[in-house]
């Protein structure tokens, strides 16, 4: 596979272009959601504990604001690039729009590796990238949240300085803070939550009984470690296999989410637990389980391995695992995808629950939130669905005919075209 086939944003772009030609988007409307309306490249300098100044690179992308301000996660990664962020900005925008909640999309991210810094040096480097981002950030602008390798601690170093830039407390700029600084009950365990509600929506419409099913989970890590326990707790769905970047580990017989955890945080990965047998991350895609959770990072269910994927049905918690030519393959030999930005919602839903919490000054208890997260992805799942069955499609495609139509009506009704 070619590098511009991995890029992340030409397979966006390849998606929106499938879904244009079905939709018969008029051509204005088709070439404006194909970029993002604005972004901004920023170098920071940040010093480092040893005395000396390290120069990093971060971007903050604004797809598209046509439906309300643009929201979306920030990445610290050594391997970030302007095209995953323009990806994952891309798929914020129709994330929001198929969850029909009004936001536009947008993604951060910053090319560092956040494991060999200390909290010190972390901290600099969040402050940094305010300093320098903040100017386009705001509750009625763009509203950032944790991704990859960020954290709640990161959020609040960030509304702090935020705040000081601004002269006055500004909780609802940013979100997935911790409770004491107006972090929403239930944001922990959005994502997972979120698309075990779709697991159990989809399990239904394929008469799939969860608590004879089986799962398996690439990348273990927040998402990731939630989706196994709480595919458990909700649904009774047992957990054969989880992995994480060093590898994976196996039971047929089931795993004991909890107890992965701890070894985990014990050992820094899942493998050599002692209640399974190892194995690589490309042997678990290809299990013979019923339910398969990407929940790990871009392009991982490919051309080269689609034929090989077992799962009934593969509930995609990453973004972007999957690429435009396994989709065919995957629909072809009748595998149920839910797609990313429809599976994956729960934490951008539970964010903007957030920013409403914060605009208001009153807070939900815990189990309100589920309550209407579950009202939420339910909606969204069925109306993907509809947009399937009607269209002829398979779920991403009727995601990304539901989320588009959606945004390209804002902007027309603004008059942008």
């Amino acid at each position: 596979m070619t590098q511009e086939e991995l890029n992340p944003f030409v397979m966006a772009q390849k998606q929106l272009d499938i879904a244009a030609e079905i939709m018969q988007l008029e051509p204005a409307v088709h070439e404006l959601l194909r970029w993002p309306v604005r972004e901004l490249h920023v170098t920071l300098p940040v010093r480092m504990d040893d005395g000396s100044t390290e120069i990093f690179h971060g971007f903050r992308v604004q797809y598209n604001d046509s439906r309300g301000p643009t929201k979306g996660g920030l990445r610290f990664h050594p391997h970030e690039t302007i095209d995953t962020v323009r990806a994952l900005a891309a798929w914020m925008t129709w994330k929001t729009a198929v969850m029909d909640i009004p936001l536009g999309g947008g993604k951060g991210g910053i090319i560092c590796n956040p494991k060999a810094m200390s909290p010190g040096e972390l901290e600099r480097l969040s402050r940094a990238y305010i300093r320098q981002v903040g100017r386009i950030l705001g509750e009625d602008m763009d509203v950032p949240a944790p991704d990859v390798y960020t954290t709640p601690q990161i959020m609040a170093w960030m509304m702090d300085e935020y705040a000081v830039m601004r002269g006055h407390n500004v909780p609802g700029m940013i979100t997935g803070k911790p409770l004491p600084l107006g972090g929403s009950a239930g944001r922990s365990d959005a994502t997972a939550r979120g698309g075990m509600y779709c697991i159990r929506e989809a399990a239904k419409k394929l008469a799939i009984d969860t608590h004879a099913a089986t799962m398996a989970v690439q990348g273990f890590g927040n998402a990731g470690q939630y989706a196994a326990t709480l595919g458990a707790s909700l649904l009774g769905i047992k957990t054969v296999a989880v992995s994480d970047s060093q590898g994976g580990i196996y039971n047929p017989h089931g795993l004991d989410g909890k107890a992965v955890i701890a070894h985990k945080h014990d050992t820094g990965s899942v493998i050599n637990f002692s209640e399974a047998d190892n194995l690589t991350n490309a042997e678990l895609l290809e299990l013979k389980v019923d339910i398969l959770t990407p929940a790990a990072l871009e392009s991982q269910i490919t051309a080269e391995n689609a034929d090989r994927i077992k799962a009934r049905i593969i509930a995609e918690l990453a973004n972007g695992p999957t690429t435009v030519d396994a989709d065919e393959v995957l629909h072809d030999n009748g595998s149920y995808v839910l797609p990313d930005f429809l599976c994956n919602a729960g934490g951008v839903t539970v964010s903007y629950f957030e920013q409403v919490q914060n605009a208001y000054g009153y807070y939900w208890k815990e189990a309100q939130v589920h309550e209407l997260l579950d009202e939420k992805m339910t909606a969204a799942f069925h109306s993907v669905a509809q947009a399937a069955e009607k269209y002829g499609v398979d779920n991403r495609m009727a995601a990304y005919i539901v989320a588009v139509g959606r945004v390209a009506e804002a902007c027309k009704l603004r008059g942008w075209v």
